[in-house]
């Protein structure tokens, strides 16, 4: 197996790994228990906390549903909730206002300039 790892790409591993270790300890959670409720070993939980070694994606999102942050995370990737991401759609096909949240919902200062005309 090929690994491509960068000083960047090994910085941010290691700070997702020490955030997903403070979650842990903030929620009062040992790692031997965090481990038991992910379904993962103690030395993938290890791997994913310090940033080393491969973990498979499932063992990290199993990890992240434990803590309750699965959903902050794979909501954080979906080009809707960015402004790159947006301004890449609407550049590139159009759709930048045509998401099913933007119709149901505009954001809170749209709302109140629209109040306030």
């Amino acid at each position: 197996m090929v690994t491509r790892r960068s000083p960047a790409r090994t910085m941010m591993l290691k700070e997702l790994g020490s955030n997903i270790a403070r979650w842990r300890k903030l929620q009062g959670l040992s790692a031997t228990v965090l481990a038991e409720r992910a379904h993962v070993t103690r030395d993938t939980l290890r791997a994913i906390e310090t940033g080393t070694g491969a973990p498979r994606i499932d063992s990290l999102l199993a990890v992240l549903t434990s803590l309750g942050m699965a959903n902050t995370v794979v909501a954080s990737t979906d080009p809707w909730n960015s402004n790159a991401g947006r301004a890449l759609m609407d550049e590139q096909i159009g759709l930048a206002d045509q998401h099913p949240q933007s119709r149901t919902r505009q954001p809170a200062s749209r709302e109140r300039k629209e109040t306030n005309s």
